[in-house]
């Protein structure tokens, strides 16, 4: 521990990180720079600098990534239509590859020797974290406290801020029984009645989105403006891209959108039940296969939806840094190149319902897709030796009396 000076702490001001931030100066007697990202949880992140300094810190980061964290991470993950096992949209694992990347530049910037965070030894992030920071700088020391002390409950860690005197909030508000994450993308909700799989989910624990019951009874109508697979504007109005996620947040949470109640396995092998809030994602998601149907070529769209699991595994699994991850985001964004256009789209009661998209760059052909007569556009008599030649190895088996089971 001695060779420890300096340690970058990813610090919320919370309870967890809070006593972290003590034990860190306690036990390996060293100086502790906080680092603290907004990245659109809709939380105030700047007491986190009065609480930091309270304890005797002295280097304190206050970083807005919402743009960076959309521009950057977010509109990569959905030009390849994203989702883990076949329903998760990865709000939380796309965050920490940025946190990851700012906790090593702050390492850098101030000389510190190792990095620090809260993730617990059962959980994901803890790989995500520092696979990212290893492969961002080898040679960092990376402080999991989790993983080393014995403060392994909520009230030993009360305890442990009590007698350090470190400063806990008490009010009168109920505390959630729940272990949330939000970001500009979603809101994650574990723990509670949760962690019985056959009990429902509580109606008031969901924060962004009305339910799909309550929601209105009329529908509400966008248009979103693509270009290069990533949207430029809602209702041909230009916005930035976190301005893009925040107002399809706001638009889809007040129509019933983005609910989910999965159990997903995790990469530490157990199983995990989780409640994610993700309106504004579940709209990027069904627009951009709305404007992909008509401007990429067929086997395009068929390979990209072959390697669509394995790019939602490397994210998930804190491979956001790796050569792989790199090498198909180049592909997956040279398929982009001709995906423009505008999307329309229905949302009523917690369902996105595309009705119209139209592109300069489209590959629908109303001449040869008609079930009019078409004027010779498409000679349905070619379609007789396709399908024989297509046919020529199963008749080959049948002939020779080959049995199919």
């Amino acid at each position: 521990m001695a060779d420890v000076k300096k340690v970058v702490l990813a610090y919320s001001g919370g309870l967890d990180t809070s006593v972290i931030l003590k034990w860190l100066q306690d036990t390996y007697n060293c100086e502790v720079v906080t680092f603290t990202a907004d990245l659109g949880q809709g939380e105030e992140v700047e007491p986190a600098r009065a609480k930091a300094q309270a304890m005797g810190v002295k280097e304190i980061y206050i970083d807005d990534l919402r743009e960076e964290f959309v521009r950057d991470f977010v509109y990569p993950m959905f030009r390849a239509n994203t989702i883990y096992e076949g329903e998760y949209l990865l709000g939380t694992s796309i965050a920490r590859p940025l946190i990851a990347k700012r906790l090593i530049e702050i390492a850098n910037e101030t000389g510190a020797d190792a990095i620090s965070h809260g993730a617990t030894g059962k959980g994901n992030d803890q790989v995500r974290f520092e696979l990212g920071a290893y492969a961002l700088k080898p040679g960092v020391k990376v402080i999991a406290p989790w993983r080393e002390w014995d403060l392994l409950s909520r009230e030993k860690l009360m305890d442990y801020a009590e007698r350090h005197g470190i400063p806990i909030e008490r009010h009168g508000k109920k505390k959630s029984p729940y272990s949330m994450d939000a970001n500009l993308l979603h809101i994650s909700y574990e723990g509670g009645v949760l962690e019985d799989t056959w009990t429902e989910h509580e109606e008031d624990m969901w924060k962004w989105s009305v339910s799909p019951e309550a929601a209105p009874d009329t529908p509400t109508y966008i248009e979103l403006t693509y270009r290069k697979g990533d949207i430029v504007a809602i209702d041909g109005k230009d916005m930035s891209p976190a301005q893009v996620l925040a107002e399809l947040n706001r638009i889809g949470g007040a129509n019933g959108i983005g609910r989910l109640d999965i159990v997903e396995n995790r990469y530490v092998g157990m199983k995990s039940r989780g409640c994610y809030e993700t309106p504004g994602g579940t709209i990027m998601l069904r627009g951009h296969r709305a404007i992909e149907s008509i401007t990429l070529d067929r086997e395009v769209a068929h390979l990209k939806d072959e390697l669509m699991p394995k790019y939602a595994s490397l994210i998930y699994t804190g491979y956001w840094w790796s050569p792989e991850r790199l090498m198909l985001q180049q592909m997956i964004d040279a398929s982009q190149t001709n995906v423009n256009g505008v999307v329309r789209l229905k949302l009523y009661k917690g369902n996105v319902i595309v009705v119209g998209r139209k592109s300069d760059d489209s590959l629908f052909d109303a001449n040869i897709a008609t079930f009019e007569e078409d004027g010779g556009a498409y000679n349905q008599a070619d379609a007789a030796g396709f399908i024989k030649l297509n046919a020529l190895r199963m008749r080959i088996a049948a002939g020779k009396g080959r049995k199919l089971f």
